[in-house]
């Protein structure tokens, strides 16, 4: 299992890359064959950034464990119209303190309609048992009685790669897609306005 030191060396290579790579530009005059060159790519470039545009909006891909150990594939989000996936730690007072709200959250939407998936940023797949113990008695405390996944690979690239602070909370509709991103805590009402006005549009 890879470490969170390797996914911040991943990330800090991969910002360099792209600053060590955008830098350079030419100033002699082109040639008509260079022209043509250069319009060929800039089509191809296009095309490129179309077709990531395209995968972007096909949604998110991820399998990943819970709590309980089941297999959680993005097919979870088709099953519902409006899907709140919170991004938690085990250490994090602000989202130890909302979760009994989400809980309560959880249990008075219709499934077909709303549903809540914690996501334990500090519990990997493959850690000691200690460590799902403690956070599978975190989520009984706190009443965040819904699906609750452990972080690996495959879901950090899908969802978490950008997250830089928890709790971090995604809105995600039935074909995958994220409809809006909140970083922090809000209190039941915050969250449940937020909820019915996305439920409505």
């Amino acid at each position: 299992m890879r470490s969170k030191k390797f996914y911040a060396c991943l990330l800090i290579s991969a910002m360099l890359i792209i600053v060590l790579t955008g830098c350079s530009k030419t100033t002699k005059k082109e040639t008509p064959q260079e022209t043509q060159n250069a319009d060929q790519e800039t089509e191809q470039t296009e095309t490129q950034e179309a077709d990531a545009t395209e995968e972007a909006a096909a949604g998110i891909t991820f399998e990943a464990l819970d709590l309980e150990g089941n297999t959680v594939t993005e097919s979870v989000f088709s099953d519902t119209k409006l899907t709140m996936v919170n991004v938690w730690a085990t250490y994090c007072n602000p989202c130890l303190s909302e979760m009994p709200e989400l809980g309560e959250l959880a249990a008075e939407y219709d499934a077909a309609q709303f549903q809540i998936i914690g996501i334990v940023s500090d519990v990997q797949e493959g850690m000691e048992e200690e460590a799902v113990a403690y956070a599978s008695s975190l989520v009984s405390q706190t009443g965040a009685a819904y699906p609750h996944l452990l972080l690996n690979e495959s879901l950090f690239y899908a969802m978490l790669s950008e997250v830089s602070a928890v709790p971090t909370t995604f809105f995600i509709d039935e074909k995958g897609v994220v409809l809006d991103t909140v970083v922090g805590a809000r209190d039941k009402d915050s969250w449940k306005e937020m909820i019915d006005e996305l439920l409505e549009e």
